[in-house]
């Protein structure tokens, strides 16, 4: 009533006598819809803000709680590089690395300037600009991480990569990526560019257990880091994306695509000229073929199962200077796994080793089965198995040294014991017959009756005499290797023959230095362990056992102008094959089998043994001037002697050698039938 027409007031809670006019509320509403009308490209301008802003404080929190996770950043240091043993053959070259980091450090100075650059061009372009973290990079994995719902791109830098290598592990998890980031950081304040680099370089993995830039040259082109061409370095950077499946000797194809993405690269960034780039391309890099090939791993392990006894804890780089012979090594890889692929499935036989020594004992080659990468057992040493005949040759010394003599004739035929009766391999028997007859032909029952005369136990002293450490059952059936020995052991108590009666130890470590310094930290004694059998036992046993090559079970062992003897062995029911061979430039024995014992499929000593024992040992005398066994003169046999006939036949019976007419007279009847 008094006021103005048209005109109201509205009294709301809270504001009591407070007017409003009555248009206000329809200006507020105006307003409100006007906001609404705003762009959707402004909303998403606001809402993108707020995401980020949410974003960057989920971010820092994250990271904020890894680093309370990890050790205090003020305590962390660089680890320093474990130590490498460097193993090499006996001509000086490189075998094999050990360590945990495979590579002596190069610094950047002493390489070649495009090689840093390659592994900048491909792993990260924007390496000299960011701050340890490339945003760029990191978006671009982060987007493919979503797509994909789980971690399939890592996004990282050089200095992320380092960090990971240095302080983490290598699982793919967001934690271990960010505690990766709060490291990267780190790392790009305390060190410089060029220290990161260095380190990178020194540390990164390039498959084949080479770490280290230095490692990775030697192990793939057999050069240093410092000698590498463009090709070889766009290579080498390649292989940091896939180690294992881009690694040139597994995977040659592969890691030459790879190696011109490098290129193309580098060209790209200026880091080397167009010229230089396709003539790269055009000459690509060739791993070599390592000439021991991954054999060589079994006696890297024995090596360094024994490193610590020789010269303590192993603290600094050191070169482990050996007697292995590479060229002898590979032969006895490629003998072993090429007569297994062609007749292993025949014979039922999966595995074999060998080992090849000098007579004094230095180990030239060590082959412990026949793939390392499948297996790493080394069936040389550790393993032990039933030696078969080829214990004998104890057996027979024992008798020697006893009284008799390599013309002394014994019974060939049945024997009982206690419900035992051992048989020979064809279950044929000869009557009376020498012992070099019985030692050739490797008669069962010959060898349970010396046994028998002189005791197990007498038997079994010979053989450790010799060289066997393992436990020997004294009993009969000890005269038909029923007592489980290994290769090397079997191998070294053969050397005693081979080198005229001196004891052996075998070993394969002849000098350990330090890399720096050159001082020497071990050598190897070139020492007499004294005589253990002899002169003229020596001369019987050697003219015994070469008779096993000439008309005896090792009939298809080939080592042309060379005198040589050995023995064959087979276990029972076929589970082991062996052959035991000498001359007196070297020792060899070939063992084969299956790792669960299972038998074989009638493989003898006689058979794939002594085939795998020719090659090798053709290998071993080639260039070596010929030289006959301790004992015998000129050492020439009647297989040597007439080359080019064709070895005899085992006859089915077997006489006794008349005593006037000597062994000579006997194996020349036998050789052209006469009787």
């Amino acid at each position: 009533m008094g006021e103005r027409e048209g005109t109201q007031t509205k009294r709301t809670a809270g504001s009591k006598g407070q007017k409003f006019p009555v248009g206000s509320g329809s200006s507020t509403l105006a307003s409100r819809r006007k906001r609404s009308r705003k762009s959707p490209l402004a909303r998403l301008a606001y809402w993108t803000l707020v995401l980020s802003v949410w974003a960057l404080i989920m971010g820092v929190g994250s990271l904020a709680f890894v680093a309370a996770t990890l050790p205090p950043i003020q305590s962390l240091e660089v680890p320093k590089r474990p130590p490498t043993v460097e193993i090499v053959g006996i001509d000086g070259r490189l075998l094999v690395s050990r360590g945990e980091m495979s590579g002596t450090d190069v610094s950047l100075r002493e390489l070649p300037p495009y090689l840093p650059k390659a592994f900048v061009a491909i792993e990260d372009r924007r390496f000299y600009s960011h701050f340890g973290v490339d945003p760029t990079g990191l978006g671009r994995a982060i987007l493919a991480n979503l797509l994909h719902r789980h971690v399939s791109q890592g996004g990282s830098t050089i200095t992320q990569q380092l960090a990971k290598n240095l302080f983490l592990t290598q699982e793919r998890t967001l934690r271990r990526k960010l505690q990766e980031l709060v490291l990267a950081l780190w790392l790009e304040h305390k060190l410089s560019k060029s220290q990161i680099l260095e380190l990178y370089l020194n540390r990164v993995y390039f498959g084949s257990g080479a770490y280290g830039v230095e490692a990775a040259a030697q192990r793939y082109f057999g050069k240093s880091a410092r000698q590498v061409k463009i090709a070889e370095a766009a290579m080498l950077a390649g292989l940091v994306k896939s180690p294992s499946r881009l690694a040139p000797n597994r995977n040659p194809a592969g890691a030459e695509h790879r190696a011109q993405t490098v290129l193309t690269a580098m060209s790209e960034l200026g880091f080397v000229t167009e010229a230089a780039a396709k003539t790269a391309l055009a000459q690509p890099a060739h791993a070599i073929k390592s000439i021991a090939g991954g054999s060589i791993n079994y006696v890297a392990d024995w090596i360094m199962d024994v490193l610590d006894d020789l010269v303590g804890r192993v603290e600094q780089d050191l070169v482990v200077e050996t007697s292995i012979d590479p060229v002898l090594q590979a032969a006895a890889e490629n003998a072993l796994n090429e007569e297994l692929a062609l007749k292993g499935q025949r014979y039922e036989v999966s595995q074999g080793a060998i080992i090849a020594m000098t007579p004094e004992g230095a180990v030239r080659a060590m082959v412990g089965g026949r793939n390392y990468a499948e297996s790493q057992y080394n069936r040389a040493v550790a393993a032990k198995r039933q030696p078969g005949s080829a214990f004998k040759p104890f057996v027979y010394l024992t008798a020697l040294e006893r009284g008799l003599s390599p013309e002394t004739v014994r019974e060939d035929k049945p024997i009982a014991l206690k419900g035992w009766k051992p048989e020979n391999y064809n279950h044929e028997y000869h009557g009376p017959v020498t012992l070099t007859q019985a030692m050739a032909l490797s008669l069962n029952t010959v060898s349970v009756r010396l046994t028998l005369e002189f005791g197990p136990v007498a038997v079994a002293r010979t053989a450790y005499r010799l060289g066997i450490s393992s436990k020997l059952e004294p009993n009969p059936s000890l005269a038909l290797g029923t007592s489980e020995v290994s290769l090397i052991e079997l191998v070294s108590a053969y050397a005693p023959f081979a080198n005229g009666g001196n004891a052996v130890a075998a070993h394969v470590i002849e000098r350990v230095r330090t890399r720096t310094g050159n001082k020497t930290l071990f050598a190897h004694a070139s020492q007499s362990l004294g005589r253990i059998i002899e002169g003229r036992y020596v001369a019987m046993m050697n003219s015994m056992m070469r008779e096993t090559l000439t008309m005896g079970t090792a009939q298809k062992a080939q080592l042309p102008g060379w005198p040589a003897a050995g023995k064959t062995g087979t276990s029972q029911d076929f589970r082991d094959a062996w052959f035991i061979g000498y001359t007196s430039h070297l020792v060899t024995g070939v063992w084969l089998g299956n790792d669960d014992s299972s038998p074989t499929r009638k493989a003898t000593g006689g058979g794939l043994p002594v085939q795998i024992w020719s090659r090798v040992m053709r290998t071993g005398h080639q260039g070596i001037a010929v030289a006959g066994l301790p004992g015998l003169a000129g050492g020439v046999t009647v297989a040597s002697a007439l080359p080019g006939l064709p070895a005899p036949e085992p006859p089915r019976t077997v006489a006794a050698a008349p005593a006037a007419r000597g062994l000579d007279g006997w194996f020349l009847d036998r050789l052209f039938g006469r009787r």
